[in-house]
């Protein structure tokens, strides 16, 4: 409650994605006062690699840090009455409940969590039984049908929002795990379930939207992306995650527990706020469709800044749909070359690499080559002369193409170029290059009507 009475409900931002800071969500518990924690892991690549570790393991397929993360924050959720909100499930939500549920037996807490289990996203089984319904499940970028690549697909996950999160808090979880929800669903959900904003409040489910947008991507809001600022941003070895402190009217403030490093500042909320925006008038959600443009920001004292006037309108009828798909083999090797002429001495090198691929008669459908601390930032931007005093170049190359064996010739032809020129060449301790299988994404568009969600509470 704030000071006048008035409710205010706390959503503690404790994971960016797979792979970040394993300590955030047991310092946004224990640093102060949290409703919610949201634990955001999925992107489009996660789930093709979650779905192939599920292919060799059927009871793999979630992001297994979250296991951990669960047993960090096990005493909050237990004992002090935090919620927690992850889309961690991936392809198999019920193997990631049953293994927090597992941990939470031997940690001597059984019966202490009710996880809300929301299945549903999974297309892959569908997928024939979609196209001959004439689902043609169009990539959004080139326009083809996914009939051209069906043989090679791998995982098909709508994006779902936040009704079904809603439902399993109704349902009495205090965690809820589902698998290709949408990074804003996880914040706005609790909000909307906490003040029972309408399936048609628009204005208020793009606040929720748009506070689970500022904070979907963790310290990227705290002070751990700010160009304007990053030189006068403190402590960021200690950096505190944000939080979302919301209102029934749909106005919020951000914020970030005191005491830590980093900073809440306009400039920092500005920033998270154009990251992967898109058109800022139409930020489309299975929920809603958000008008960034109606976005207010003002500061409201030390590290928190007030976010209102957010205006939004009805949803679509369609669904994004992530797609992977098997789409042949690459590899890619470094070489470092030191002045002088460092710059010469790498063009060589791929100058006889080159000639070398191409006398063994290797075929690819790409080969890229990198000099980096010449132009592989900038590009043509660095000019012909780029890097000709650099005083280290490192050369990288990278071929992919459909043949595996053509693959691995290429990562055994880079690396004799150690001994055999140009000279001064190091930096290639690992060894030849690893071959791995490339999964590329096909992002489509499916009616609402063909995806049902189901809820199950499990404990």
């Amino acid at each position: 409650m704030s000071a006048n009475g008035e409710k205010i409900v706390r959503v503690a931002g404790g994971q960016g994605f797979w792979g970040d800071w394993l300590e955030a969500p047991r310092r946004q518990v224990e640093g102060g006062p949290v409703d919610y924690l949201m634990l955001d892991y999925l992107a489009e690549v996660t789930m093709s690699i979650l779905q192939k570790q599920k292919e060799r393991d059927p009871a793999m397929g979630y992001a297994r840090d979250f296991v951990g993360a669960m047993e960090s924050v096990l005493a909050a959720v237990a004992d002090r009455g935090v919620k927690v909100i992850a889309n961690a499930g991936g392809v198999n939500p019920e193997a990631c409940a049953a293994a927090v549920l597992a941990m939470a037996a031997q940690k001597g807490a059984a019966g202490k969590l009710r996880i809300g289990v929301v299945t549903g996203d999974n297309l892959l089984p569908r997928i024939d039984e979609l196209l001959a319904a004439g689902h043609e499940l169009r990539n959004m970028d080139t326009g083809e049908p996914l009939s051209v690549v069906r043989d090679r697909v791998i995982a098909a996950n709508a994006y779902i929002g936040s009704t079904p999160i809603v439902e399993a808090l109704g349902k009495g979880a205090n965690v809820v795990v589902t698998g290709r929800s949408t990074d804003t669903a996880l914040t706005m959900a609790p909000l909307r379930y906490e003040f029972g904003w309408g399936a048609d409040d628009w204005n208020k489910l793009a606040a929720g939207i748009i506070a689970g947008h500022i904070i979907e991507c963790g310290a990227q809001c705290s002070g751990g992306n700010c160009m304007h600022e990053w030189r006068t941003i403190e402590n960021l070895a200690d950096v505190g995650y944000p939080i979302v402190e919301g209102k029934s009217d749909g106005t919020f403030v951000i914020t970030k527990h005191p005491n830590t490093g980093g900073r809440v500042s306009v400039p920092t909320v500005t920033e998270q706020l154009v990251y992967e925006m898109g058109d800022p008038h139409s930020y489309i959600t299975p929920d809603v469709v958000a008008d960034f443009t109606s976005i207010q920001l003002a500061p409201d004292g030390k590290d928190r800044v007030r976010v209102f006037g957010i205006q939004g309108r009805p949803a679509t009828d369609k669904l994004k749909v992530s797609i992977a798909y098997r789409a042949g083999y690459k590899a890619v090797g470094t070489l470092v070359y030191a002045w002088p002429d460092a710059m010469e001495k790498a063009q060589l090198a791929d100058r006889v690499l080159r000639e070398r691929l191409d006398r063994l008669g290797l075929k690819f459908e790409k080969v890229l080559s990198e000099f980096v601390g010449a132009n592989a930032t900038h590009g043509p931007l660095a000019g012909p002369d780029a890097g000709r005093d650099a005083p280290e170049i490192q050369y990288r190359i990278g071929v992919r193409g459909p043949d595996k064996k053509a693959v691995e010739r290429f990562s055994r032809e880079i690396v004799p170029l150690v001994l055999n020129g140009p000279p001064s060449v190091t930096g290639f301790a690992g060894g030849r290059p690893k071959t791995e299988e490339i999964v590329a994404y096909w992002p489509a568009l499916v009616d609402k009507t063909v995806v049902t969600t189901k809820v199950e509470v499990i404990s």
